[in-house]
C-alpha cells in the first residue's frame, strides 16, 4: 500500500457522549439513496462486530453522531438502527452488520410544510399540526 495522509478507518463519534468507534474501511460497503439514508454494510471478526452492538446499543434512533471517512472531515449524520446482515455464508468467525444512519436534508423553502409535514410516513389524507 502506498503512504497516504488519509486514514483506513471510518470513525463514527457519538456528539454527546463523546465516544467513538473506528471501523476498518476494507470491511465496510456504503450504498447511500437519494433521500440520504446510508447502509455501512460490515463484514468482520465476531469480537468486532459485538464491539458495534455494545458501541450503540444504548443509541436511540434520531441521534446525531459525526462520522469521519479516512480523516477527511467530520460530518453530521443521525443513527437509524442496526440490523443483522443476511445472504453470502461466512466463515463461523465472521459476522455481517448493516448500519443505518441518515444525513440532513435541505429541505426546499418552497414546500409548504404546513400542508405536507416533514415526514413521508403518514396515511393518506392526514396533515401535519
Amino acid at each position: 500500500m502506498f503512504n497516504s495522509e488519509f486514514s483506513n478507518y471510518i470513525t463514527l463519534t457519538n456528539r454527546k457522549t463523546k465516544e467513538s468507534i473506528k471501523l476498518d474501511q476494507r470491511r465496510v460497503k456504503i450504498r447511500e439513496n437519494e433521500n440520504g439514508l446510508m447502509a455501512l454494510s460490515y463484514i468482520a471478526p465476531v469480537f468486532e462486530a459485538m464491539d458495534i452492538e455494545v458501541f450503540f446499543s444504548d443509541m436511540i434512533a434520531s441521534e446525531k453522531l459525526d462520522m469521519d471517512i479516512g480523516d477527511t472531515g467530520a460530518f453530521s449524520v443521525s443513527f437509524r438502527g442496526i440490523v443483522e446482515g443476511k445472504g453470502k455464508n461466512f466463515p463461523q468467525n465472521l459476522d455481517h452488520k448493516i448500519i443505518l444512519l441518515q444525513e440532513p436534508t435541505c429541505l426546499d423553502y418552497r414546500m409548504n410544510v404546513q400542508k405536507t409535514g416533514f415526514s413521508k410516513f403518514k396515511p393518506k389524507n392526514i396533515v401535519s399540526e
